[in-house]
């Protein structure tokens, strides 16, 4: 029915009501809260269940049967699937044993009271505890049987359905042999007599009935309808035969599937030379040719993001090929994470100047880049080597600028303090004029 966390939602739900102070409509309501819609039908069938096992203290069956009609309270009396476990199990059957005579009164008179219309708001009003306490058994006075079953029977659908089997069915939860019929094991007059089963702990009962929601259902146990399997009909000779035709396909192995080609082979040759040096002229002009010819042959080079610094620090103008190729690619983020967070050179800066103006970069890839390359400047401790980069960033600003591929208003506090920082350098005044004009 219930998994283990909505079944102990369930419990802690029932353990409220020997609160003094909780009531039965906040009971209710934290049930609402606890339990979604999807999950009342199945808690009310394990709280009917174990009412049904006599496994609950008497302040968990006045909570499990409050829940059970204000479950279904804004609907019809007769929409209520459990009113019929309410009158037929509770109302109208009494237990008629001494030890169990106080409970099944107030619980009936509970009962009585939920169902009339007129007090039962009076009735959520309390709490468990408070409404056993304040049960006056001489001051109730019940009904003839005759008149409830009258009454509440003749208002509720009956089985539409009944056999032998089904009313030969054995309940889920089996009585303690070692407790009398109709008697409470929790009862203090249980603790200590011979021959009596010692009672189990809180946290063990606790997880017996935990397992009986999660275990049982309401179906209970009933015997199978064995029957033999009819036989076969002969067949006539006018008849279609079905036919089950034997399926022997045989998989075929498609051996030029992966493999390699002399072209692959020489371009991931060539790219592998590239990425330890320089290549010479014959070279790049071989590979740019191959990658032009083939669009398909970039995914099949060998660079992956990892080796890309070191394309473009020895080759930048394979690297700008090889990334104009790659743009609509998956991994093309990538490497452009890659390229964004290398170490600032003359070799990466032109290959970002002219990925610029081939295709259009993400703007959140050139501002990383920028924000990178400042960082660089700043951290560089070479005073010839600083004044160097600077001077390369500067113009590499000015461009982007000038050929509106960046809007400068996105770094203007960022390129600003960069270029009063260096305004020793003739680049870095010349780009803080630019910055002053656009401002």
């Amino acid at each position: 029915m219930l998994n283990r966390e909505e079944s102990h939602k369930l419990l802690v739900l029932l353990n409220n009501g020997e609160d003094h102070q909780k009531q039965f409509q906040e009971i209710f309501n934290d049930f609402n809260i606890n339990l979604p819609p999807s999950l009342h039908f199945k808690s009310c069938c394990s709280l009917a269940l174990l009412l049904q096992g006599k496994t609950l203290r008497p302040t968990q069956r006045l909570v499990a049967l409050a829940i059970l009609y204000q479950a279904y309270a804004l609907q019809k009396p007769s929409s209520n699937p459990f009113i019929s476990f309410l009158v037929n199990n509770i109302l109208l059957t009494p237990q008629q044993e001494a030890c169990n005579e106080e409970a099944e009164k107030y619980e009936r008179a509970f009962i009585l009271q939920l169902l009339g219309s007129a007090n039962n708001n009076e009735v959520l009003k309390q709490s468990a505890t408070s409404y056993m306490k304040s049960f006056d058994p001489s001051s109730q006075v019940f009904p003839p049987h005759g008149q409830l079953q009258q009454q509440y029977c003749g208002k509720m659908q009956s089985d539409l359905f009944s056999s032998f089997f089904k009313s030969k069915s054995t309940e889920n939860v089996i009585r303690d042999p070692d407790v009398p019929h109709g008697c409470d094991s929790n009862s203090p007059e249980f603790d200590q007599q011979p021959g009596i089963r010692p009672k189990v702990g809180s946290g063990d009962r606790e997880e017996t009935i935990a397992g009986l929601i999660q275990n049982l259902s309401l179906e209970g146990l009933c015997p199978k309808w064995i029957r033999p399997r009819p036989p076969r009909l002969p067949v006539q000779f006018d008849e279609l035969v079905w036919l089950n035709p034997d399926s022997n396909n045989e998989l075929q192995w498609d051996q030029g599937m992966c493999a390699d080609t002399s072209k692959g082979a020489a371009i991931r040759d060539l790219i592998t030379k590239a990425l330890k040096g320089p290549l010479v002229p014959a070279q790049q002009e071989q590979l740019l040719m191959e990658l032009a010819n083939d669009v398909k042959l970039v995914y099949h080079c060998g660079l992956t993001p990892r080796k890309l610094p070191e394309l473009v620090e020895h080759n930048p103008v394979i690297a700008v090929e090889v990334l104009i190729k790659l743009v609509n690619s998956p991994e093309i983020s990538e490497y452009f994470i890659v390229l964004a967070s290398m170490d600032m050179s003359l070799h990466s800066m032109e290959v970002v100047n002219r990925l610029t103006t081939a295709v259009q970069l993400p703007t959140e890839f050139i501002h990383m880049y920028i924000t990178n390359c400042i960082s660089s400047c700043e951290n560089t401790k070479d005073r010839y080597m600083q004044n160097r980069l600077v001077r390369l960033l500067c113009v590499f600003l000015q461009s982007l600028i000038r050929n509106n591929i960046i809007n400068v208003h996105d770094l203007f506090i960022e390129v600003q303090a960069f270029c009063i920082e260096f305004s020793r350098i003739r680049e870095a005044a010349g780009l803080f004029r630019l910055l002053k004009t656009l401002e």
